[in-house]
């Protein structure tokens, strides 16, 4: 029989390899005077994890623990919201005296250990889960690790101490079998079924939606994209580039301002103006929704939508502040505009002041954007590892992804979140759960349209009874396009 002391002691600072092995100790047993497997006690077998069946959630919460309900179980399901069919030891047990307590509120859940966990029961399900991961024996405290490590909230475990094990192992199985996210999604062949009505559901429900958003959700407001026919590259031959992405080159502008501001008027953008999809990211902000935005435009058309910076990731800098290249003074944006709208150089009063010639660049004032051959915010490296982890849907809108770091974003995100493309034109090598073909204004409204009045997007070109539907597409699997 291992030492109390000796093995509660080790239980706060376990190694991520104890964690993940040594999950469990064990619980002793007054009435048999032995240590019993939390194991024994629940009937793993019950459990279903076939996501087609309309009893899906009824199946899982079959999970039994042997024997009746005792008097503790009472004031657990009223505490905890534990389903009614999920039912309490008949005998109780009597926990080994707790050596040590468990500090909640300093405890640090591992994320590496969250995304093993969520992805294993993502793709096994929950009966796996346990099978695996629920060792023969188990403390109080390695429950409640448990269950701080699958990311569930602290409360859950707030009051531990008043809890029996067996009674801490019900808070877990119930907060699995509620957990919408680790749901098992339908497959047909093999692959993966995200459907529409899947898609407006999460909308309702999640509360950590990753959203990544290129120049397509500002054409509307006459901003040119940048690679498609009409897009801006295609209008910069007078230029006689050998790539036109050479205007946004920092060598070429420093060399070369004049080449940028020549044609930087073409995507200028309106003041107090946004998009339909920019009120959207804003309503799902207000509904406590929005992990975060990572836009790839440069219009700053977020401000004007009222996107919070906190909930806001500019990834390529945006035309809402300017700085000398020489001194590095900053200004706000709109004191260059009338510049850029006349093809003029803006430059630094305070560095030409005493100054009769210098070189080209010297005193040169330009756009706070990311340049190729600069580096990224450093907010954007700061954020994407943690919100990778956190978010529970991503949309990417209105961009092809093909200008990196941003393009990998996805492929970082644990496979199990669900993925939508909104987007006028496919990227079948991105495997999207769901892509939604079109104007992104047009799809938003039409998604929220379906969604009844309190999801009217707060903007003058929303319209609530639309009369129009997705279709499938003829060609493309996954992919919907707009009928009128």
């Amino acid at each position: 029989m291992p030492s109390f002391t000796s093995t509660l002691t080790g239980i706060g600072s376990s190694t991520n390899a104890r964690r993940r092995t040594i999950l469990g100790t064990p619980v002793y047993d007054a009435n048999n005077d032995s240590f019993q497997s939390l194991s024994e006690r629940i009937d793993k077998s019950t459990i279903s994890d076939d996501p087609k069946s309309q009893n899906y959630l009824a199946d899982m919460n079959l999970l039994q623990m042997n024997g009746d309900s005792s008097s503790s179980s009472a004031s657990l399901n009223s505490n905890t919201n534990m389903p009614p069919t999920v039912d309490m030891p008949n005998e109780p047990l009597l926990d080994i005296p707790i050596a040590i307590r468990f500090d909640v509120d300093t405890y640090v859940p591992d994320y590496d250990i969250q995304e093993e966990y969520r992805n294993y029961i993502q793709r096994h399900g929950i009966r796996s889960f346990l099978n695996k991961y629920i060792p023969d024996n188990i403390t109080k405290i390695e429950v409640c690790e448990l269950i701080l490590d699958l990311g569930y909230s602290r409360d859950n475990v707030r009051h531990h101490e008043t809890h029996t094990t067996k009674e801490l192992a019900g808070i877990l199985v119930n907060l699995l079998l509620e957990d919408i996210k680790l749901r098992l999604p339908a497959t047909k062949d093999g692959k993966r079924i995200y459907s529409i009505s899947q898609f407006i559901n999460d909308l309702r429900l999640l509360s950590n939606v990753l959203i990544i958003t290129g120049a397509g959700i500002s054409t509307s407001l006459g901003i040119p994209d940048f690679r498609s026919i009409q897009g801006l590259y295609n209008q910069l031959s007078h230029l006689h580039l050998n790539d036109p992405q050479l205007v946004f080159d920092i060598n070429e502008f420093t060399k070369r301002p004049e080449t940028f501001y020549s044609v930087a008027h073409l995507i200028l953008p309106p003041e107090d103006k946004f998009s339909l999809l920019h009120a959207f990211i804003r309503m799902l902000q207000d509904k406590k929704q929005l992990l975060r935005n990572y836009t790839q435009n440069i219009d700053n058309l977020e401000y004007y939508a009222g996107i919070d910076p906190s909930k806001l990731i500019q990834c390529h800098g945006s035309f809402g502040t300017a700085s000398c290249l020489t001194c590095r003074s900053r200004f706000a944006g709109p004191k260059i505009f009338n510049h850029i709208k006349q093809k003029q150089i803006p430059r630094c009063s305070s560095c030409w002041k005493n100054t009769q010639e210098a070189a080209i660049s010297y005193g040169v004032i330009k756009p706070d954007i990311t340049f190729f051959g600069e580096d990224l915010p450093k907010k954007f490296y700061k954020s994407i590892v943690n919100d990778s982890k956190k978010c529970d849907l991503v949309l990417v809108v209105g961009t092809s992804l093909k200008v990196e770091p941003v393009a990998s974003i996805i492929d970082n995100i644990p496979r199990r979140i669900p993925r939508v493309l909104i987007n006028k034109d496919p990227l079948p090598d991105r495997d999207f759960d769901l892509t939604l073909l079109g104007y992104s204004d047009a799809i938003a409204s039409l998604i929220c349209s379906k969604m009844g009045p309190e999801w009217s997007i707060p903007h003058h070109q929303f319209e609530q009874d639309l009369t129009s539907d997705f279709v499938p597409h003829e060609r493309l699997p996954k992919t919907f396009i707009i009928e009128d």
